[in-house]
């Protein structure tokens, strides 16, 4: 009988714990929220973001306006098809250096390892803006899984 207490107590206090753990874990899902677009990583973030969440209408607004920018549909048709895919690594935006009117944001794309002896690693980068009307605009960057590498090209003749 006195075993029987015991081993009723240990069931739950298991059952506590399993139950604070769901608790806890379903209030601190993570929801990654826009940064200000007053800087250059903060519109590099609002972009990489506005991709994950498939809102391209955002992502396209951050794209500077020059010569042979693509058109909303060509951007939208870009993720749409699945040739871009966002979602397939982590993206690590990093600090911004600021020379006048251009600079230049670090992007490093963070690759899980396949399996559990190996390591993970990275691909860094440099993410090109361009001031256009006092706000930040993107006009390349590094990452093929967030940029379509004919934008901004000159197209053969």
């Amino acid at each position: 009988m006195k075993q029987d207490k015991f081993l009723t107590g240990i069931l739950i206090g298991i059952g506590v714990l399993i139950l604070a753990a769901l608790a806890i874990f379903f209030a601190r899902q993570d929801k990654q929220t826009y940064s200000a677009e007053t800087t250059p990583d903060g519109v590099v973030h609002n972009y990489v973001l506005a991709l994950l969440n498939k809102d391209y209408q955002k992502a396209y607004g951050y794209l500077a306006d020059l010569d042979n920018k693509p058109t909303f549909d060509a951007f939208r048709r870009s993720f749409a098809t699945g040739s871009l895919t966002p979602s397939s690594a982590g993206i690590k935006v990093g600090a911004a250096e600021i020379t006048g009117d251009d600079a230049s944001v670090e992007v490093s794309m963070i690759y899980s390892a396949s399996d559990p002896f190996s390591n993970g690693y990275n691909n860094p980068g440099l993410a090109q803006l361009v001031k256009q009307n006092g706000a930040w605009k993107i006009s390349n960057m590094p990452a093929y899984t967030l940029w379509d590498y004919s934008w901004y090209q000159t197209p053969p003749k």
